[in-house]
This record gives structure tokens, sequence and C-alpha cells, in this order.
């Protein structure tokens, strides 16, 4: 993934001001000054600093005598070779500053958030505690279908201990299980609707369905967030952070009403969505701005069509991208470069007519986002409340998520199970593929134990 930090334009660069230097003729006075006359010298003309000069001559002041008595002395006079002659025997200037028109932000947020959610992904871990529960399911199934739930049911336990992973079966991602991602805050739609949980929709986008997805987020939030950090600021990007994964959130809980969602994808994907709209405000002070363009809406092209595969959640997706490419119009407008210029030229310095410090097209961008962006979280939460499934009213809109092929179906798997209970006996049917199956429990009120059973039944 590439940034492409602004940079002033040639026609936009070349009206930026030269740091303050000494001018020449001030430094031909001060050694006019400090040199000792020389006896029998011709006096001064006054008390002014600038020295006339005869470049080609040699001379000093016109109407000063040149004989050989006075050619190479007094304080106004600079020999054969004029002032330059003087300047090459001086300390060469100082390399002046670099002009930074914006200033740069050491950046701490991104990585604080990076942390965050590795800390909260090892505590996820330490409370789902699969061996524990594994044994318990396989008590509570007993004979040797229990000791194969309890074998079977985690990976690297001997080596990890409580902070073993779900076997691949149920959570090929290499991570926790479902119910526990529930319990630390994961997205279900009717948790929010009927529970009155809208809390879920910030939490889910701090929490990860297992090593692979946090390792392939967390590395693209450190290329993209650090960068975007070190020129807008941690308050600005800490907030379109925030608030894309709030944005993908929602469009999840309206189009995927019967799937747990977790992950920080929404709110990366408003990171590129920002990285679009500041582009495209900020077009003026960019160079190469059609190259630059090209090559980042290809890279979002990529990364939008990965979302299609299954059991990837595009929605949180595109409700990010819209969300955050909003938010870069309102967050990441930039100043232009002569509103800048006349505020940081030195005293004395001719500025010209006053410049506006944004363009007419800006404000414009700016009142158009705020508005969409205000009332598409107000109609997005009305609905979200009010139960409103979005897929039932939006025949083609799951292709959107997934599109199904010759290798692969879009067809969420459906762990549900019908069941009987005799006594001890339990009869379980698999509604997604019609197996059936007969367990004699030690513990038939265990609901975690049929639960397993049914995942083995439907796998």
């Amino acid at each position: 993934l590439v940034f492409f930090p602004s940079q002033p334009s040639p026609h936009e660069a070349s009206h930026l001001p030269e740091p303050p230097n000494s001018a020449p003729r001030a430094r031909i006075s001060r050694a006019a000054h400090q040199s000792p006359p020389a006896a029998g010298a011709m006096p001064r003309r006054g008390e002014t600093a600038v020295v006339p000069i005869d470049v080609d001559g040699g001379g000093g002041g016109q109407g000063r005598p040149k004989s050989p008595r006075h050619r190479s002395h007094g304080p106004g006079h600079h020999g054969r070779n004029g002032p330059q002659h003087q300047h090459r025997s001086r300390t060469p200037p100082q390399p002046q500053q670099e002009f930074r028109p914006f200033r740069r932000w050491f950046p701490f947020l991104v990585p604080l958030f990076v942390v965050a959610n590795i800390v909260l992904f090892v505590l996820t871990m330490y409370i789902n505690d699969c061996p524990a529960h594994a044994q318990a399911t396989g008590a509570a199934i007993g004979g040797s279908v229990g000791e194969s739930a309890t074998a079977e049911g985690c990976w690297l336990a001997p080596e990890l201990g409580r902070f073993a992973f779900q076997s691949f079966k149920e959570n090929p991602l290499v991570g926790p299980s479902s119910a526990t991602l529930l319990r630390m805050g994961a997205l279900e739609t009717s948790k929010v609707t009927k529970d009155h949980e809208g809390w879920r929709l910030i939490t889910c986008i701090w929490l990860h369905a297992g090593v692979i997805h946090i390792l392939a987020n967390m590395l693209s939030l450190l290329l993209i967030g650090i960068r975007l950090e070190k020129e807008f600021g941690f308050m600005r990007i800490g907030t379109l952070y925030v608030l894309s994964g709030v944005g993908g959130s929602l469009m999840s809980a309206l189009f995927m009403v019967s799937n747990i969602s977790v992950g920080a994808s929404g709110a990366l994907f408003g990171l590129l969505g920002s990285m679009l709209s500041e582009l495209i405000t900020n077009w003026t002070i960019y160079e190469n701005k059609f190259a630059a363009l090209l090559t980042l809406v290809m890279i979002i092209v990529i990364n939008l069509a990965v979302g299609i595969l299954p059991h990837v959640d595009n929605f949180a997706h595109l409700g990010g991208f819209t969300s955050g490419f909003f938010l870069g119009f309102v967050l990441l407008m930039r100043p232009q470069f002569g509103y800048i210029n006349q505020k940081n030229s030195p005293l004395g310095f001719p500025m010209g007519a006053t410049k506006q410090k944004f363009k007419t097209y800006q404000i414009i961008l700016w009142v158009i986002a705020t508005v969409i962006l205000i009332s598409g979280f107000t109609v997005g939460l009305v609905l979200l409340l009010k139960g409103f499934n979005a897929s039932e009213h939006c025949s083609w809109c799951h292709y959107l998520s997934c599109v199904p092929t010759s290798k692969w179906s879009c067809k969420a798997p459906n762990n549900y199970c019908m069941s009987s209970q005799l006594g001890n006996q339990l009869n379980l049917t698999c509604q997604s593929t019609g197996k059936t199956a007969t367990y004699v429990l030690t513990d038939p009120n265990n609901a975690e134990a049929i639960k397993n059973l049914c995942v083995g039944l439907c796998s």
C-alpha cells in the first residue's frame, strides 16, 4: 500500500518565499566598516551603507581618483576584482533549513492502536480457555464420543495451555470460539436490535477472529496509519479511524443480519477512502496527480475485490470505505500554498493580493460531505434500531459481499440443529446438511456440549 505525501507542484512551489538571508550589499558595507583606514586614503563619501562598485574597472565609486596610491587602499575601495574578491575569503553562508509548509507529527496513536488490538486478542484467548471447555464438553457427552471431542477440541493445547486455539473445524483463522467473541463484544444484529447493545458497533472493531486475521489487519494499519498520522496528526486520524469503523459496523449489521462480525477491516478501508478524498480535495498541491490517483484507485479496487471471497464481510469494508471517503473531505483539507506563503512571509516581503485559505471547491466538497455523513449515520442508526433487514429489500446486494463460483459457495455455514431428547439420549439433525445422529449424554443439560456436537455434525 502506497501513500503519496503532499508535495507542492512546480507552479505552486515557485511562489514560496525564500528564508531571509543577508543581502550582499550588507556584507560589503560591514567589511568596509571594519577595515582600518589606510594612511593617506581618500575620505568616505558619507555614512551610506551601499558602496557603488565598478565591476568592469575594479574601481570604487564614480569620481574617485584611480591613482596607484588609492587603487588598493581605502575603506570604500575593493581593489581590482571588485566585491566578489572579498567574498571568496569569507566563510560561506550556512545552508538554509528546508521549508516545510505543513507540520510533521510524531506518530504514537497508530502504534497504540496496534498494541491495544494485540492485548485484547491475548485477553480473548485467555478467557476462551479452550482446554477447560473441551474437557467439560467431553465429560458431558461421555463415552468414546466425549473422549474424541476432548482430544479434537483444541489445537496446540499442550504447548499453549489455556491460550490454545479452537480446532480448525470450528475456527479456520486460528483463534477463539464464536461464543467467546460474542462475550467480548462481537457484532450480532439481534444483540443490537433486541437487546439494545449498540456499543457492539464500536467494540467489534477492536476484536479479531484469529491470528491470521489480526496479523493481516495490524500490518496494514502500520503501513497506512503511521504515514497518515505523520501528515495529519493523531486527532484527525484517530477520529477518522473510529468513525470509519463504526460506519463499517453499521452497514454490516444492516446487510449481514445472521452473521457474527469482528475486525478492524472497516476502519482500515476508511483510511484508504480518506487517502482518495484527500488527494481530490488537495488536488492543486500535488505533483504527478494522475499517476497518484491511478495507483491509489488500483490499490482500493484490489482490496475490495478480495471481499467477494466467501466468509469475508465485504459490507463492513464498503461501509468503512464510504465513511472514510467523506470524512477525508472534512478532516484532511489542506490550506493553499498561496495562503501559507503570505502567512510565513518575513516582514517587508511583498505579499501582493490577499490569498484565501481554502479554494472554493474545497469548501463545497466539505459542505456536501458533512451533510452526507450526518444524514447517512442518522438514517442508518434509525433503520438498525427498527430491525430493518436491508438484504431483504435488495435482491442483488449479496453479490457485493460474495460472488459464487464453481470453486466456492457463498452460503454461510449453518450450524443449527433440530434436537429431540429422551432422558440422556439426544437426537440431532443438522438443518444445512440433513445429517442425523444419536448421542448418549452424561449431562443432558450441558448446552455447550450440545452445541459442540451440532458443530461436528454440520461440519
